[in-house]
């Protein structure tokens, strides 16, 4: 059975936007779709460390403000000639709200 924490109102997020959420377990970019689509991932590009929650959400992708390194937002994975990963998290709106599951970040605070 999964654990799930309720971090805001989808609201609180603008669409094809992000916010950085900080939690118990450390901070996470939260990412919203033109859909109403939310995912959650590390806040730093694997690059230069770039702030994702800062860049540009267009589809299912997000594109780094610093270099113009693209992740898509379901994978984590770079996309086109880039290469790397960021890690994702389960996330999931219920009644109006943005859920993370816990366990995913609570094995994130022990890496």
């Amino acid at each position: 059975m999964s654990d799930w924490i309720d971090i805001g109102a989808l609201d609180a997020v603008p669409q094809r936007g992000a916010r950085v959420i900080k939690t118990t377990f450390g901070c996470v970019a939260v990412f919203r779709t033109a859909e109403d689509e939310v995912y959650a991932l590390d806040n730093a590009c694997p690059h230069k460390q770039g702030p994702l929650a800062e860049g540009i959400v267009h589809g299912k992708s997000v594109t780094c403000p610093l270099h113009n390194w693209v992740f898509d937002l379901e994978t984590g994975q770079a996309q086109g000639a880039d290469e790397g990963q960021v890690a994702t998290y389960p996330a999931q709106v219920a009644e109006g709200r943005i859920m993370l599951e816990a366990s995913f970040l609570q094995l994130r605070a022990a890496e």
